[in-house]
Order: structure tokens, then C-alpha cells, then sequence
């Protein structure tokens, strides 16, 4: 069950950042907020997209828009990941899959005939009010950061 709809405002949350402190959503009003949910740091595919993600920062930036990324993983680890790959945004930890739930993408999920809990990969677009204007579900990686670049400059 997730609380979050398209044309509507997202509720506030804090979690704590990579920057030491805290970080609540209503922190960026004003600002266009990119939230991509990813699974692991350091994996194949979480990697690509936090990189891709890096490599477009400063077309989100001429677009008044902030990256943040979110996972369960603890802020030690986002650290390496952030020194690792140069990551110029703020990651999040969720490590008791609050924001998850919040927006649905902690789901049930299948590998190699193992059932478990996970992040199901999706991204979530906020206009400078806080609405959710955009939202791309159980996403593949590749192309993706180009399709958000495009709905930033709609």
C-alpha cells in the first residue's frame, strides 16, 4: 500500500543523509526533487543508474531540480558508494523501509526461486510545490536518466 498519487502532494518524511544531518522533503520546496529508489549500493545495475544519474547532474541543475537517491542501505555504505563513483547527490537512508512503503516500491520479490523483500527500482519526479508529477515503476536502467531529463524540461 503506498500514499503517494500523481497530482498530489507527497507527505513530508526525514531520513537520514549523506550529508550528516537529516534531510526532510520539505526542505526543497521551491525545487524540483528527483527520488530514485534503487536496491543495492555497489551492484551492477544500481551502479549504471547512480552514474547516470551523476553524469546528467548539472542538466537537473539548470532545471531547478535536486537529485536524491534512497535505499535500505546504512549511511556507512553510502559513503563508499558516493566516494567510489564521485556521486554530487545526497543518498538517503531508509534502512527500515519507511519512504519505501510511503511510495510502494518495497514489494515482494523473486530471484533464482527465492521469494523476498526489496526495492522494487523506480524513480519519482516532484514539482517545486511538492506534487508528484511523474513516476516511472519497476524501471530498466538503461535510457532511463534520458527519459527524466525529458519530463524536467516539459
Amino acid at each position: 500500500m503506498f500514499n503517494v498519487y500523481i497530482g498530489k502532494p507527497v507527505p513530508d518524511f526525514e531520513l537520514p543523509a549523506t550529508n550528516g544531518k537529516t534531510v526532510r522533503l520539505s526542505e526543497y520546496r521551491g525545487r524540483k526533487v528527483v527520488i530514485y529508489f534503487y536496491p543495492k549500493d555497489m551492484t551492477p545495475a544500481c551502479t549504471q543508474e547512480s552514474c547516470d544519474f551523476r553524469d546528467a547532474s548539472a542538466t537537473f541543475g539548470q532545471s531547478n531540480a535536486i537529485i536524491l537517491g534512497i535505499s535500505t542501505d546504512e549511511l556507512i555504505r553510502h559513503y563508499k558508494f558516493i566516494e567510489k563513483y564521485e556521486l554530487p547527490f545526497l543518498l538517503l537512508a531508509d534502512p527500515e523501509h519507511r519512504v519505501c512503503e510511503l511510495f510502494g516500491v518495497w514489494q515482494e520479490k523473486k530471484l533464482y526461486g527465492k521469494t523476498y523483500m526489496g526495492i522494487v527500482r523506480s524513480t519519482f519526479l516532484l514539482n517545486e510545490e511538492g506534487i508528484l508529477v511523474q513516476e516511472w515503476r519497476n524501471l530498466k536502467v538503461k535510457g532511463h536518466v534520458d527519459n527524466v531529463k525529458q519530463a524536467l524540461l516539459k
